[in-house]
This record gives C-alpha cells, structure tokens and sequence, in this order.
C-alpha cells in the first residue's frame, strides 16, 4: 500500500491548509454570531453570509469540488486526506468548498445515474454551489437500518410516477436553498427483495412535498436541518427516475461508499482538533500545583487519544487505497470497518477533551458538547454499528466456507 500523494494532491492540500489558517477558522466566531442572529430572527435555517464569502475565497484559490474524483482528479485516496483538514472545522469548510453532505453524496449519484437532462438540471446547479438537496430514505415507521423494509411507494400512472410515504432524517431539506430531493421508494414489492426499491428525482416545490419539522440533533439544530419529510401523491415524470427500476438499493450501496470515507476522515479531522484543545488546555490550567498537562492521568489521555486517532486515519487510508485498486465491493468489509471504529475513538477522544476541559467541556462556550454530538450520530448514519459489524463478520466467515 502506498499513501503518497501525488504532486497535485501535495499542492490542494498546502493551499487548503492555507485558507484553513486566513480564512475559515477566523470566520467561525463570525458564523456563530451569524447562527445566533438568525435563529434569534426565527430563521434558524438561514446560511450565514459568511458561507458565501467563503465560497467565493475558496474558489478563486481552486479549492471546489475535490470529492468528486472526475472533476478534481483525485484518488479515494488523497481526498480523504483533504477531507480530514476540512472535518476540523465541520460546519464550515465542507460547505465552503462545495464538499458537504448530502450534496456530495447526491452529486455522485447524479453524475453516475443520471440522464444528460437530469445533470443539466441538477448537477450543474449543484456542482457550482447554487442550489442544496435532500437524500430521503430512511422512515420513522420501520427498521431503516435494512433499507428492504421502506415502506414509501412510487407508482407508476401513465408516464408519471406517484409518490407516497413519509421519510426523516432527510438532512439538508430545512434549508431554504434546497431545491431536489432524491427519494428511495418501493415500485416494485412482488420483486425480489433487493429489487423492489427505485430512486426518483423529486423537485422541493412539487405539490404534494410537506417538510413537517426538523429534527434537533441531542437539542442542536443544524443550519441545513434533519427534517421529517411527508409526501402524499406527489406527482412526477417517469423521466425523473434514477437509472432503472429495481436499481434503487443497488444505487444506495454504490452511493453510501465513498461516502462513509468522507464521514470518516472529517471525523478524524474532529478528533485532531478536539486533541488540539485538550492539549492546550492541560498546558494552560493548574490543579494540585501543577499543570494538568504534569499530571499522570492526563499525560494517559493525551497518548491514548494520539494513538487512537493515528490508528484510525491508518485504516481509512487502507480502506481508501483499497477502494481505489479494487473498487467499494471489494473493499465492503474494510468501509463497514471504519464506519464502526472511527466514530468509537473519535467519541473517546471528544469525550477525553471534554474532561480535561471540565465543566467548561460540556458548555458551549468550547464547541466539544457540540461535537461529541454531532460525532455519536455517526454509529448510526449510514448504516448503525450492528449492521456493519455484521457485514464485517459475513465476509470473514466466508473466507473460511467451503
């Protein structure tokens, strides 16, 4: 396995490190005031305009679009090396350069399955940053966790398609700025299991599209939103359909891929930051005369957290490399790995920094609450612990079946 980066790789990460540094993290205390004027307006879901500013810094300097490998030319590889720099400052750098879920997941998806008037459409507006969208699969009615139990039907009449059902969880769709969801629904459900389910391209603004409210993640609400979404016979063309029929699960397993990398590597670059302010504060407080950073159980945790954070960057690094030489199916035990041991010791470490912090730790005047709570969803977005703990043993077990 070989890690290296290529020369154009090196050089997006130099000058991304650089507008990390100039530019977004003096700009999050101005996001911060930004949030809070707006929520306090009662326009909780409004972007603050600081994005925008962002937006138009990053792509002068070329730093726009890098997950998309057709675009950016890079490997799995080096943008997960990217991706960790923009994780340490979550709620902005992904966005500011056009790199934030769900867009990136839903962008892929288009630019794989999608007609030449879907992407002239959808993907252009998306790819320049002008519009968001909505990836609406899970349902609050049963075990998402195996996307065969959807409920939600698409029917076919006429050259139509007929949407009915309610999802949540579908990020992104608070936002003003969201113009298309992407729904994963039943056409079929006399098919086999793992050919009942399509994916169709469904406007915001189609008649019929209800956001009913957004969901507040341990009480913090996302800017973008996590939204319960209820579609009652909303009414599409045939043509807004994503690759065929009975290809949906297909396509959710070729979306959620590169996807859980990305997840990965942000959260590791969460992990760096978090391990950051640890540091600092054990170097700036005094307890029993003596700085924290002199004391045992301290020191302990400063290790630990290094060591669990270089363990598994290592993992996802393999787990990218792998992608990349033999595509996501081959690498399916190594993406279901990660999905489960990045989140356990990216929690470990938010939750070491939050007790060196002390009572500050679980305030909101540091960030970590914030953090270990965005950072908990992640054993369960895309797929919970169990279900990849049980992808990761099937594929074990086969090598040992005759």
């Amino acid at each position: 396995m070989d890690f290296a980066l290529s020369p154009a790789a090196q050089d997006a990460l130099t000058r991304l490190r650089s507008f990390m540094d100039e530019h977004v993290y003096p700009a999050e205390p101005v996001y911060a005031a930004q949030r809070r004027e707006s929520t306090q307006a009662g326009r909780p879901h409004d972007l603050p305009p600081v994005i925008e500013e962002l937006k138009l810094e990053a792509r002068k300097r070329g730093l726009w679009n890098f997950f998309l490998p057709e675009v950016s030319g890079l490997s799995n590889l080096e943008y997960a090396v990217l991706a960790e720099e923009m994780g340490r400052s979550g709620s902005i750098a992904p966005e500011a350069m056009n790199c934030a879920a769900p867009d990136t997941g839903n962008m892929e998806t288009i630019h794989l399955f999608g007609t030449p008037e879907q992407k002239s459409r959808w993907l252009e507006p998306l790819l320049e940053g002008h519009i968001r969208s909505g990836f609406s699969m899970t349902e609050p009615a049963v075990a998402s966790s195996d996307a065969t139990n959807i409920e939600t039907r698409i029917e076919r009449d006429g050259d139509d398609y007929v949407i009915n059902g309610t999802k949540w969880w579908t990020s992104g769709a608070a936002d003003p700025r969201c113009a298309i969801f992407i729904v994963m629904g039943k056409t079929d459900p006399s098919a086999s299991a793992h050919r009942q389910q399509s994916m169709v391209l469904v406007p915001r603004d189609t008649p019929g599209v209800t956001v009913v409210r957004d969901l507040p993640v341990f009480g913090y609400t996302d800017q973008h939103g996590h939204c319960e979404v209820r579609y009652e016979d909303v009414r599409v063309p045939v043509t807004n359909l994503l690759g065929e029929e009975g290809g949906g699960f297909a396509i959710a397993q070729a979306r959620l891929g590169p996807g859980r990398i990305h997840h990965c590597m942000r959260a590791i670059g969460v992990a760096e930051r978090a391990l950051d302010m640890m540091c600092e504060r054990a170097l700036s407080r005094t307890a029993f005369g003596q700085p924290l950073a002199e004391q045992g159980v301290v020191r302990e945790q400063i290790a630990e957290s290094r060591m669990a954070i270089d363990m598994s960057r290592l993992y996802v690094l393999k787990t990218a490399w792998l992608i990349d030489q033999v595509g996501a199916k081959g690498a399916r035990s190594e993406i279901s790995g990660i999905k489960v041991m990045v989140p356990r010791a990216v929690l470990e470490v938010i939750d070491r920094a939050i007790q060196v912090h002390g009572g500050a730790g679980v305030s909101d005047d540091f960030g970590l609450a914030s953090m270990w709570a965005h950072a908990r969803t992640l054993r369960i977005v895309d797929g919970p612990d169990a279900v990849h703990v049980r992808t990761v043993a099937k594929q074990e077990l086969g090598k040992h079946r005759t």
